[in-house]
């Protein structure tokens, strides 16, 4: 049953505070009525002595606290979730932005949604292939699993996002045992917030372009949007999510970016609900609000399909204790770090191999899923690039000249790495056969008594005919 009042006390920021209020439940769906007939949206975020601080889906021009109505739905805000979602490109308040009909299902999922129980949790094990070397072999990703990207401002975070997002959904994304279930199972849900004119036009122009519109479902929340409904866009993508993969038995990938940009609406949020702020003027809770969408990622007991997550945020200051990717990275399963040392090399993506880690990898890769080689090979490859790395250094202080003929062949290497491994074109989508191919070749420019993580029959096979 709606109730409507008449009484709005006070307006602070997109926080309107209603006297008199009975029985208002928390993210209660609220329709305010403005003097002049216009309705905007509202959702309740506290109550409290007959008071409900309702937070505002936009802004409050022209809002008079003396004439203005609102209205109690008793519902929570809900999402009209359907098949014919694939191929639309939303707004992030989930309205229609591509010219197309509003959806129309019976079907109407509350938003808000819950993290999976950890009895209900499958263990993942199916390899995700998104022609990134850098990924696919060195950090590969599991479906169900929740792997975040942590880049920098002017990084380019939104090309290999919309790469990976393309490309997974061209290929099908599943391993070698799952190839059989095709593409068409293979979704992805693409969720922009606080992005600019220019980057929705890049996103969609690059998903109509390759066709990859066909399988994905778009949310774009733009800059000058409300900040407040960016707290709802990743909530809209994961409701979408969850319907396709667990009612539809499908394989979903939900790309998210900018988290950032999300943490900063909470930010503003919090402060307009005068809340003592925690580190850096985050609100204390920003752990368990990450937590609440991260972890509806995963496989369920019983379901074929499966929802991963791909969060995407850009750390302020490039410092990876801020604390967005701080509690990103206690929530998650390991992390992709974009360096911006490499991106000055002019090399794209600019993934630093070493401070990056997929704690899911294991499960996803041999045994039929991957190639046998995967692990052995991904490992020795770390571990060289790695001595490379500590050799470059100390080229910088104390000269190439210094260095012995083995330390000579691991510099280069770790050259040729980046050139050659972590480079690729931002059209070429590598099959995990190939990206394991060109490390083999890279190997062959280390002396083979070094290769001590590789088996001695994976480098006969596979190995043997780049060696010299």
């Amino acid at each position: 049953m709606q109730k409507e009042y008449q009484s709005v006390k006070e307006v602070f920021g997109p926080i309107l505070y209603v006297q008199g209020v009975k029985d208002a439940a928390y993210n209660e769906l609220v329709n305010i009525i403005m003097p002049s007939g216009e309705k905007r949206k509202g959702q309740v975020l506290e109550t409290k002595e007959n008071m409900a601080a309702v937070q505002m889906f936009g802004n409050t021009t022209g809002l008079d606290t003396l004439k203005t109505r609102v209205r109690f739905t008793g519902e929570s805000l809900r999402l009209s979730v359907s098949e014919d979602m694939l191929g639309r490109v939303f707004s992030g308040s989930g309205e229609p932005i591509d010219g197309g009909a509003a959806i129309l299902s019976k079907e109407k999922v509350d938003v808000n949604g819950s993290a999976l129980n950890p009895v209900s949790r499958a263990e993942p094990h199916d390899f995700i292939q998104t022609g990134i070397s850098t990924i696919d072999v060195t950090n590969t990703l599991v479906r169900g699993q929740k792997l975040p990207l942590f880049s920098g401002n002017g990084l380019p975070h939104n090309e290999l996002a919309i790469q990976i997002a393309r490309q997974a959904t061209v290929i099908g994304g599943g391993s070698t045992q799952s190839k059989h279930e095709g593409k068409d199972d293979f979704v992805v849900i693409f969720a922009a917030m606080g992005i600019t004119h220019a980057e929705s036009s890049f996103f969609m122009q690059d998903f109509q372009k390759t066709g990859a519109l066909e399988r994905a479902v778009l949310f774009l929340n733009l800059a000058d949007d409300p900040s407040i409904e960016r707290t709802l866009t990743p909530r809209l993508a994961l409701t979408t999510a969850e319907y396709l993969a667990y009612e539809k038995d499908m394989q979903v990938l939900v790309v998210l970016t900018d988290m950032t940009n999300y943490c900063d609406s909470l930010r503003e949020l919090s402060s307009a609900r005068q809340e003592v702020p925690g580190r850096r003027g985050y609100p204390g809770y920003l752990y368990t609000d990450l937590a609440s969408l991260y972890e509806r990622a995963g496989s369920v007991h019983g379901k074929k399909g499966t929802v991963t997550q791909l969060p995407i945020l850009s750390m302020p200051d490039d410092d990876i204790t801020h604390p967005i990717p701080d509690l990103t990275g206690y929530i998650t399963e390991g992390q992709i770090v974009l360096s911006r040392d490499i991106h000055r090399k002019g090399i794209y993506p600019p993934v630093d191999v070493l401070p990056s880690l997929s704690r899911l990898m294991s499960l996803g890769i041999g045994n039929g899923k991957t190639r046998e080689d995967h692990s052995g090979l991904s490992s020795q490859l770390y571990a060289s690039y790695a001595e490379g790395r500590d050799l470059a250094n100390l080229v910088a202080i104390v000269g190439e000249e210094a260095l012995s003929e083995r330390d000579k062949k691991f510099l280069h290497f770790s050259n040729q790495f980046e050139q050659k491994f972590v480079q690729q074109d931002f059209n070429e989508n590598r099959t995990i056969e190939k990206s394991l191919d060109i490390g083999w070749e890279l190997l062959s420019l280390v002396p083979e008594t070094e290769l001590k993580r590789v088996k001695s029959e994976h480098l006969e096979k596979y190995g043997r005919k780049f060696r010299k």
